[in-house]
């Protein structure tokens, strides 16, 4: 097993005193922040990442918990009124969407979770600029430039969003899903 998949599976662990300095660094920057390069190496090359012009990976803060909504002002029966609700996305989702709004002229590729505390959660979302000439002449990511793929983090179509939608069954237990073996 590669030395920082292993050094990730428990980070507060093995990085000690540093972890506690990478989460107050992490609380002090803007909610999406540009990378030079990737936290997690071993994650992002497995997600499609590629130490080349036209990829760029941000980190991206997301709050946790239940949304609430503003409190009605006037006298209403509050029965009925349902201040708090859950988004119906997860927050990796979420936090693609984030990404893609601030990116615009990008396409989110993947996305994987860096860290989180007790209010935030951080992603670091893998983006791609189909216009780039790099882009353009490599094999494996030059159909990001298709019209089909334009959008794909507003539309389900990475990873995060497919298994929101229901759609992704890897790994245990998908031949129960989808009633085949692979």
């Amino acid at each position: 097993m590669n030395h920082l998949t292993q050094l990730w599976r428990k980070p507060r662990k093995s990085l000690g005193h540093l972890w506690k300095q990478k989460l107050i660094d992490y609380r002090q920057d803007p909610v999406i922040t540009k990378l030079e390069k990737p936290t997690r190496l071993d994650r992002a090359r497995s997600l499609g990442y590629k130490a080349k012009q036209g990829f760029i990976v941000a980190r991206v803060r997301v709050g946790k918990g239940n949304r609430k909504r503003p409190k009605a002002a006037g006298g209403r029966r509050p029965k009925t009124a349902g201040r708090y609700y859950s988004p119906g996305s997860s927050l990796q989702i979420q936090a693609e969407q984030k990404a893609a709004r601030k990116f615009p002229n990008l396409e989110v590729l993947n996305s994987y979770p860096v860290v989180e505390d007790g209010n935030h959660k951080w992603f670091e979302c893998i983006l791609v600029d189909p216009t780039h000439p790099v882009i353009m002449k490599d094999r494996d990511v030059k159909w990001v430039r298709e019209p089909q793929h334009k959008g794909r983090a507003f539309r389900g179509k990475t990873s995060a969003g497919q298994r929101g939608r229901g759609l992704s069954h890897k790994g245990k237990g998908a031949e129960k899903v989808r009633g085949k073996k692979f």
